[in-house]
């Protein structure tokens, strides 16, 4: 009697860990990512207000090399950058002001984007996961506090430092290089 095919075991989410300091350096993790990104990509950005999501998306946009000033889109809720050099456009969303998950944002129409673009959402956890298995989780935690009077000069002050989880969930970034994200 022939045994039945062992289900597939789901894909390890791939993650790494990083500690910014500058608003340059989340812009360049933004450019680093940017490498890695390809059509089809969802990467969900979640931090309080003034973490970096907007800094670490203008990384992107340059990295991808889209038109236009990458700049909150809070008040228009989405804006399309299309791409200078026939690479995807890049999609940015914020749904911070969408109370609801994905029934409310289907008037985006960011399913029908998704297969051509990068698309990255500020604030859409709960709203956007069921567009892809696939998706890349960007969490920003900002230090809130003060610098201790010993600081040497020039050095970042507590309330500068972000620490950054990106997590690949999907087979997609099983072994997509998260890795070279570190420097």
């Amino acid at each position: 009697m022939e045994r039945p095919a062992a289900p597939a075991a789901p894909h390890e989410a791939a993650e790494i860990r990083l500690t910014i300091t500058t608003p340059e350096q989340m812009r360049e993790l933004g450019r680093r990512l940017a490498k890695l990104l390809r059509a089809g990509d969802l990467v969900m950005l979640s931090g309080e207000l003034g973490a970096g999501k907007t800094t670490l998306t203008r990384g992107l946009g340059e990295g991808l090399g889209v038109r236009g000033a990458v700049t909150s889109p809070t008040f228009v809720i989405a804006r399309v950058h299309p791409s200078l050099g026939g690479g995807p456009p890049l999609v940015h969303v914020d749904a911070y002001r969408l109370g609801g998950g994905l029934d409310e944002m289907e008037d985006l129409d960011l399913d029908v984007s998704l297969p051509d673009s990068v698309i990255v959402v500020e604030w859409g956890e709960g709203k956007v996961e069921e567009l892809t298995e696939d998706r890349l989780q960007v969490v920003i935690h900002r230090t809130v506090g003060t610098a201790d009077a010993g600081d040497a000069p020039g050095s970042a002050g507590v309330d500068e430092v972000r620490h950054v989880i990106v997590t690949g969930l999907g087979e997609r970034w099983s072994d997509a290089g998260l890795e070279t994200l570190s420097g």
